[in-house]
């Protein structure tokens, strides 16, 4: 089979949200010799882009779009772990620190966010729900992440991102971090209030606001 052959099953794979089938093309493509970051860029990668697009024209919703982000997860951990074993890994856009403030319990949306995010091409450290502000700076330290999101789906826990924004000033880090925040009663003049670098109101809007800000840092 032709590389395109791979590239061309990489894309259906996702298109048809079919992490089965996602795994045992990378698995495939890596044992026929194809640069796995190959495989990522030209069958995976368009796959993602696309149905991304389709989410935001409403030509398809978010159970599909859920179920393309497993398919991706299944992909690039077949390619990140062919890598490993040559010391090398796949080309990221930043590391993200993710997670729903303490005195918040609601999961769903959040982990819609990260996996969205690591399909396409973000390293996620997902923290959780309930967590305090200061692990958010730990975890951001830890991992070298250059963006914090934090998740609020009440409109008590809403006031947790804003202590995170002051808590990151009152330690000094508050301009190593971009600051990403999102969640139902959540809004853009929200953000703005509280000094955070952007609003983000689902998985495919966050992609986009990191992709632009992001770039502008670099």
């Amino acid at each position: 089979m032709s590389e395109e052959q791979y590239f061309k099953k990489a894309y259906e794979a996702i298109i048809n949200y079919d992490s089965q089938l996602a795994e045992s093309v990378a698995k495939e493509a890596v044992e026929a010799g194809i640069p796995p970051q190959r495989v990522l860029e030209e069958g995976f990668s368009p796959a993602i882009k696309e149905l991304g697009e389709k989410f935001e024209k409403m030509e398809i919703f978010l159970p599909e779009l859920v179920m393309a982000a497993n398919a991706m997860k299944a992909a690039v951990g077949v390619l990140e772990a062919a890598l490993r074993k040559t010391g090398e890994s796949l080309p990221s856009k930043g590391t993200v620190v993710l997670g729903t403030v303490e005195g918040d319990i609601h999961d769903i949306g959040k982990t819609i966010v990260g996996a969205t995010l690591s399909a396409a091409g973000y390293k996620v450290h997902d923290l959780g729900v309930e967590v305090p502000v200061p692990r958010f700076l730990e975890a951001a330290e830890e991992t070298g992440a250059q963006v914090i999101a934090a998740s609020a789906l009440l409109s008590t826990t809403m006031l947790r991102q804003k202590d995170l924004v002051e808590f990151l000033k009152t330690r000094g880090k508050r301009e190593k971090f971009l600051v990403i925040v999102g969640g139902a009663p959540v809004t853009k003049e929200w953000a703005s209030h509280i000094g955070a670098d952007a609003y983000a109101r689902d998985a495919v809007e966050a992609v986009k606001v990191l992709d632009s800000l992001i770039q502008e840092r670099s």
